[in-house]
């Protein structure tokens, strides 16, 4: 469970978006912003990638209700509550999550991402630094320069659900190496 604990805590801090020690509204208009400026998104497009990126924090972070502040303590303790009732629930949990944001990251819908909208996605959530968000799309191993939407979001869920220190983990790699 420390092993889990420990990546919802890194997990926690990559959803900061505006650095503060906590988790907020702020963050998701931060976030929502960015993401829709970065891939020059405009009007109904805009206003739709913005709707589901607020219902994705609402439904899968905001453990408090919607829109409510959330602490790292909170957060993981309210992960761990979840994990321990019932690790199938949880990881299928765990998949809606990762399932529903990369869709909405995934804005030309063609089911992978290229590492500029790696760094676009990575950058709306408050990670600037475009050399190791770089590196973090590099251990996908993508040889023509796609990753499929399913092995990321795969990656994820490894992140959020596995306990086995034993596992490739390729997001804890990423995050390890300072991401």
């Amino acid at each position: 469970m420390d092993l889990l604990q420990s990546k919802w805590k890194q997990w926690y801090k990559s959803l900061d978006v505006n650095h503060d020690g906590k988790i907020s509204i702020e963050d998701v208009e931060e976030s929502r912003s960015k993401f829709a400026d970065l891939h020059h998104l405009l009007g109904d497009k805009a206003e739709t990638v913005k709707n589901d990126m607020e219902k994705w924090w609402n439904d899968y972070i905001f453990l408090n209700g919607p829109g409510k502040d959330i602490s790292e303590t909170e957060f993981v303790n309210s992960l761990t509550a979840s994990y321990t009732k019932d690790k199938a629930a949880f990881k299928a949990r765990m998949q809606q999550c990762f399932d529903k944001i990369f869709d909405v990251i995934d804005t030309n819908k063609d089911r992978s991402i290229e590492l500029n909208e790696f760094i676009f996605a990575f950058k709306a959530f408050g990670h600037e630094n475009e050399a190791l968000v770089t590196k973090a799309f590099q251990l996908f191993n993508a040889p023509d320069g796609l990753v499929p939407l399913k092995d990321i979001v795969s990656a994820w869920v490894i992140f959020t659900t596995s306990e086995d220190p034993t596992q490739k983990d390729v997001v804890k790699q990423a995050v390890d190496s300072g991401f």
